[in-house]
């Protein structure tokens, strides 16, 4: 199954919701930072909530996901876009936890206590940043707390990642259902019987259900209108000339005391783990372009 989202409103406009499977593109996550299962469930529940919480991005919108808690993970990092690319990292891809009873990954655990930043780029003068502390370092309730408390929105959230005995991601996905004002007693009664008794997410994309099928699972017979219907992918904007550029901006010294120690420069990208080499005659030409700009 592809990776896509979809975003709808409920009948009478009285709840909506997002929903997408992030397999494919959280194993391309996993691979490209090599981490180890705690962490790919950690990263994998981030990078889908960045897409779920950016889904009503425009343009060159972009929403930034910063958790900090005081676990081994460190911190989580993820930015996504309005044509549904992600990209993202953990701090301490490599961290290694006992599971608890039944297999269950603790990512509560390896996140531990701290606070979750979303940063808003609408194209206005400032950014918007909103903050929330960590309720459980599970993520989704995490997500949940933040929309109730930094955007009035109460939510339910869901997130998953199956991680396969191998260490490979074997399904991931998400649900944010929110309510809208105006909204009955009623339908948030059926909503909040419905979410509660939700098999787990990565369990449903698992079984090879569509994202508007854990909808339909997830509100109870309730009729959704959909929206939109995006694809997912794990993207990267870093390119080797975007790197020669903050190359150029360390100035002069710097890039001599590269040649003269290294005799050229390797940068990873913290995102992708993409490594961008510059051999000594490109180091030589970017020292050039730095003398003139000073």
């Amino acid at each position: 199954m592809e990776d896509y989202l979809v975003r709808g409103v409920g009948e009478d406009g009285k709840f909506r919701v997002f929903a997408a499977t992030t397999t494919h593109l959280v194993e391309e996550a996993r691979k490209r930072h090599d981490t180890w299962p705690v962490a790919s469930a950690a990263l994998g529940r981030s990078l889908t909530a960045g897409l779920l919480l950016g889904a009503n991005l425009k343009g060159e919108d972009l929403i930034t996901l910063r958790i900090f808690g005081d676990g081994p993970l460190g911190a989580i990092i993820v930015t996504a876009n309005a044509a549904g690319e992600v990209r993202g990292y953990v701090q301490e891809p490599h961290t290694d936890l006992e599971h608890a009873a039944g297999g269950k990954l603790p990512v509560g655990a390896a996140v531990g206590k701290g606070v979750l930043y979303l940063t808003k780029d609408l194209g206005l003068k400032e950014p918007f940043t909103g903050s929330a502390e960590l309720v459980s370092g599970e993520i989704g309730e995490d997500i949940a707390q933040y929309l109730l408390v930094s955007e009035q929105t109460p939510s339910a959230v869901a997130l998953g990642v199956l991680v396969a005995p191998d260490g490979g991601v074997r399904a991931s996905g998400g649900l944010i259902v929110q309510l809208l004002p105006g909204a009955e007693e009623e339908v948030l009664a059926r909503l909040e019987k419905s979410i509660s008794q939700l098999t787990p997410v990565s369990t449903l994309v698992a079984r090879g259900l569509t994202p508007e099928e854990i909808v339909a699972e997830a509100v109870g017979g309730l009729k959704v209108r959909y929206l939109e219907r995006v694809p997912l992918s794990f993207k990267c904007r870093c390119s080797h000339e975007r790197v020669g550029d903050i190359l150029v901006a360390m100035g002069q010294q710097e890039i001599k005391k590269i040649l003269q120690e290294q005799g050229q420069a390797e940068v990873r990208c913290h995102f992708c783990g993409r490594t961008h080499i510059f051999a000594a005659p490109e180091l030589e030409a970017i020292l050039k372009t730095a003398s003139q700009r000073s």
